[in-house]
């Protein structure tokens, strides 16, 4: 395997390849010349942003026994014509750079793919699990990817900022948010809902929105629409 784009992702995925067994031909990067990256390897990882991943496609001549991966939930396996054997491998888990992001890929994580069967065969290697995603789901399973990592995140700069203004770090906060999430995962949303909300506690939902800033509003009342929502079976 020889994979494009020696960022996080690329170093992450040839890091946990390598520790799998897999011969990582290496990374290649912009100053490279990509012409002939297809060449005597069995696979092709385009570890670029998305933007890229057509133009670097297009860039690499076809080796028609190599099959062309992408890494990117958005997008399926057509952006990477002309290439005859094409994929999409997609893990749903951040990668950091460092050693964290290849312990993640290893970890038992799920595997959005497409295309070849060797995005399957990859996510296999890595001890992960390959659910086949396609075209007509694509942007439905990519929207709840970037819900669970990234709004969650952002939902948690806004308890820091509320965090601060109460004298108190976002740490103090985190035992609360990770028991929730373990909540969540043995017994479903539903079930592991508290708080205001779920008690139908409006005059404190009341005091909190009058308590914040202008500038919280909308996203503390987003998550009390999610919550109600939740109340109401779904």
């Amino acid at each position: 395997m020889r994979i494009i784009g020696p960022g996080r992702a690329g170093s992450a995925l040839a890091a946990a390849l390598s520790s799998a067994g897999w011969e990582v031909a290496g990374l290649l990067g912009r100053g490279d010349d990509l012409s002939g990256a297809a060449a005597g390897v069995d696979a092709l990882v385009l570890a670029t942003p998305d933007g890229a991943i057509a133009g670097v496609a297009a860039g690499v001549r076809e080796v028609p026994s190599t099959v062309v991966l992408h890494l990117s939930g958005a997008l399926g396996p057509d952006v990477l014509a002309p290439h005859a054997r094409r994929a999409v491998l997609h893990p749903l888990v951040p990668l950091p750079g460092g050693p964290a992001g290849a312990e993640r890929l290893i970890s038992g994580v799920t595997f959005g793919v497409a295309g070849d069967s060797m995005a399957a065969t990859i996510a296999g290697v890595l001890g992960g699990r390959a659910v086949e995603i396609g075209d007509e789901v694509r942007a439905s399973y990519h929207a709840a990817a970037t819900v669970a990592a990234n709004h969650v995140v952002a939902t948690l700069g806004q308890v820091a900022r509320l965090a601060e203004a109460a004298g108190l770090q976002l740490g103090d906060f985190l035992p609360l948010a990770r028991a929730a999430l373990d909540d969540v995962a043995l017994r479903g949303p539903e079930a592991a809902l508290t708080g205001p909300v779920a008690r139908g506690d409006w005059g404190t939902v009341a005091r909190h929105l009058a308590s914040l800033p202008a500038d919280e509003h909308a996203g503390y009342l987003g998550g009390v629409a999610l919550a109600l929502r939740l109340t109401r079976g779904g």
